[in-house]
């Protein structure tokens, strides 16, 4: 059973059928928990390394492209940055 099809009847099922479909449920759960803390974890990767590319060019003197004010919010943040993309 996937995640977005319908629920059975539960009258319908035995017990066994029930604690068969909640292991499976569950599985299922813990698969797309997994993926979204690898996912998380390659955006947290991503928004460090956007991170000290701006930190580079603020040290450099390059600061024709980079908000100043957004730099300071980022690395003043504890955790995971949340970075505004300037072209956006």
């Amino acid at each position: 059973m996937s995640a977005m099809e319908p629920l059975p009847d539960f009258a319908s099922l035995a017990d066994e059928d029930l604690r068969e479909l909640i292991e499976e449920l569950e599985r299922e759960e813990s698969d797309i928990s997994y993926r979204r803390r690898l996912i998380q974890g390659r955006i947290d990767i991503l928004r460090a390394e956007r991170t000290a590319r701006l930190r580079k060019s603020v040290e450099a003197g390059d600061t024709g492209h980079v908000d100043l004010d957004a730099l300071t919010d980022i690395l003043s943040q504890k955790g995971s940055p949340s970075i505004k993309d300037p072209a956006a």
